[in-house]
């Protein structure tokens, strides 16, 4: 099945948040990226739900189409969200969100369980120890902008083919950027450190975690922790590493459209 989304906007405090609506007359799923990641990404999943589930897909502050921010906290994301949920009109939702996204799920759902009917949480821990050095720290030697769409992708170096087909023009036709900004994504990767099983353990919708067993993020140990200690939560382990849907997209959706079926 081909779905075509359509994008569309809205205006949060003079900036621009941008989202694609894959349709449908269903239930309302809203997707959110990890870093580096943006909507789109979520593309092969809206098709694999059909139209049961309205995919709504934003590209989170600072990433792909949305404008960059003047910060990047949890209350700056799911402000961002909230915004989304009022412009759309949807009273309550279920939400997945990869990596970065599944903090700003999880974090909204403590603070308003009312709005999420379920959560999905791919591969997000909950307990994130910081060891010095951001992870992402490589982005930091790659330029923002570029005379050409050649020129930015070859400055990208292993990243480069993963990055052209996303890579933006600027306006006016006076060169290229990338889908994200290098230092704010160091930014908002060092803000998601910390402690979160207050916020894990908030809310009692149901829940499904999926995990990579190979995670260079959430180890096994804390991701069995994380499906005892909270009462409804599926566990549903892939052969991947943190990148799931990337590395087992049939899996992902198969496990997605499961635990949907389920509620």
């Amino acid at each position: 099945m081909t779905v075509q989304p359509t994008r569309a906007a809205l205006t949060i405090d003079g900036r621009t948040l941008s989202y694609l609506d894959f349709g449908g007359s269903g239930r309302p799923l809203v997707t959110l990226h990890g870093h580096l990641s943006e909507g789109a990404s979520f593309t092969a999943l809206a098709a694999a739900l059909g139209p049961e589930w309205r995919v709504i897909s934003p590209d989170q502050r600072g990433h792909g189409d949305s404008d960059r921010a003047p910060e990047y906290t949890r209350a700056g994301y799911v402000a961002d969200l909230r915004a989304l949920l009022e412009h759309l009109r949807i009273g309550r939702a279920v939400f997945l969100g990869h990596s970065l996204g599944a903090f700003n799920a999880l974090h909204l759902a403590a603070e308003r369980p009312d709005a999420v009917e379920a959560l999905i949480n791919v591969d997000g821990a909950v307990d994130l120890p910081d060891h010095g050095a951001s992870p992402l720290a490589f982005v930091l030697g790659f330029p923002y902008t570029a005379a050409t769409r050649e020129e930015l992708a070859a400055a990208c170096g292993p990243l480069a083919a993963v990055l052209e087909p996303v890579l933006r023009p600027l306006p006016g036709g006076s060169g290229w950027r990338l889908p994200f900004h290098p230092q704010d994504t160091v930014d908002s990767e060092n803000l998601v450190h910390g402690d979160h099983w207050k916020q894990w353990l908030a809310t009692d919708c149901p829940a499904l975690l999926i995990h990579g067993l190979r995670s260079q993020v959430l180890p096994a140990e804390q991701a069995r922790a994380m499906c005892s200690r909270r009462p409804g939560t599926v566990y549903r382990p892939l052969d991947t590493d943190h990148f799931v849907q990337q590395a087992d997209p049939e899996g992902f959706a198969t496990a997605v459209r499961q635990f949907l079926a389920s509620l």
